[in-house]
């Protein structure tokens, strides 16, 4: 149970963070980053999955790449169901998604140390 909620802090932080480099990424407030990281966690749960394999044959023939897209549609789905998380586009969807995945995963690398 502390995993969960350390986690979620770390990643309503990351998207507070991120919110600050990306143009065109906004999050209101803490309250927002936290409910975004509930609603991300949902969606990249239940949702996600089901893209990955609808999207399966893009996946095979950008080797790989597409998942990239598909993170930011997971990305841009939170913007759409948290009111206080809003993007100006695609790009700064993909954009914002990347940075976010790749610092969740040197996070996690740091901490399994």
């Amino acid at each position: 149970m502390v995993e969960l909620l350390v986690r979620l802090i770390i990643n309503a932080a990351l998207l507070m963070f991120v919110s600050r480099l990306v143009p065109g990424l906004y999050v209101e407030g803490w309250g927002s980053a936290f409910i975004g990281a509930i609603v991300l966690g949902l969606v990249n749960f239940f949702v996600k999955p089901v893209m990955v394999i609808l999207t399966f044959p893009f996946t095979i023939l950008t080797f790989g790449l597409f998942l990239l897209v598909v993170n930011a549609l997971m990305l841009w789905l939170v913007s759409g169901l948290v009111p206080g998380i809003h993007l100006r586009g695609f790009g700064s969807a993909f954009f914002g998604s990347l940075l976010f995945s790749l610092l969740n995963m040197a996070i996690s690398a740091i901490v399994r140390r």
